[in-house]
């Protein structure tokens, strides 16, 4: 096939695979036409529907690549209804408990957010499993509130060029509420894998659940990159052998291979760059 059209037929097969256009290919059309220049034509106008120029510089990712987000800082910010609900806990029980103390629980499971709420106090591990299901209780109500006007600033746009060039997206979150946050964000459509807090059993700093997620996406470790909010996710980047994207702070996310603000103060290009 000519150069041309074979250019054409690489990028309907990847529209396809991507899910875009559903509109341009009912009734097959593509299916019914030749590989000349009505097909072309044809070609470049999916490409005009979806906004996506011909000859742009933004060209479809010729290699499989994926973008792994932390969720909570990232995507959307529930520290504060995370920190409402430990807040809770800690004064029912008497157990005092500050916002910089919360800090300390970013990006770690519930559990070790215990653990670290609780200090040096002991507890057994059925009291543990009591006072978490409490907590939880008290975050999933703050949680039905929660609509895409949540997200943070860039979020969806960076998302959906993201999908437009081809990118894998994956979400790596410890939080085993991960799923009915990103429900609630009206963002699983744009997502190809979620894993949670159930998904493995070593959490963050240890690489398991970006290794994963990395996994379900079917792209290797050296292909992704994560877009983290915590020291202790910087840490399992690394440790997975992925780029990361540090969100925040230098003082937390100063490992990272590039630091920002948020989504909205990086582009995709210059996340590609990374790899």
């Amino acid at each position: 096939m000519p150069g041309g059209l074979a250019d054409a037929a690489c990028i309907v097969k990847h529209i396809r695979n991507c899910g875009w256009c559903d509109p341009c290919f009912s009734g097959n059309i593509f299916d019914r036409c030749h590989p000349n220049a009505l097909w072309v034509s044809l070609v470049k106008s999916c490409l005009c529907y979806h906004k996506v120029s011909w000859t742009s510089k933004e060209k479809l990712v010729s290699e499989k690549v994926a973008f792994i987000f932390d969720l909570d800082g990232v995507l959307t910010d529930t520290a504060e209804y995370h920190y409402l609900a430990w807040k809770r806990l800690a004064d029912e029980e008497g157990i005092p408990f500050t916002r910089e103390d919360n800090e300390q629980l970013r990006g770690v499971s519930r559990r070790e957010s215990l653990n670290r709420m609780l200090k040096d106090r002991l507890i057994d591990d059925e009291t543990a499993e009591i006072w978490m299901a409490r907590k939880n209780d008290y975050y999933r109500a703050f949680l039905a509130n929660i609509t895409p006007n949540d997200l943070l600033p860039g979020v969806l746009a960076f998302l959906e060029e993201s999908r437009r060039r081809g990118i894998c997206l994956g979400v790596g979150s410890a939080s085993r509420n991960a799923k009915e946050v990103l429900a609630g964000l009206q963002i699983l459509p744009l997502l190809n894998a979620v894993g949670d807090g159930y998904s493995v059993v070593n959490t963050k700093p240890a690489p398991d659940l970006f290794v994963w997620v990395a996994g379900r996406l079917d792209v290797p470790v050296a292909r992704c990159v994560v877009f983290e909010d915590a020291e202790a996710g910087i840490q399992a980047a690394r440790a997975a052998a992925m780029r990361s994207v540090g969100i925040g702070p230098v003082a937390r996310v100063g490992e990272a291979d590039l630091i920002c603000q948020g989504l909205a103060t990086v582009t995709v290009e210059e996340a590609l760059a990374l790899l």
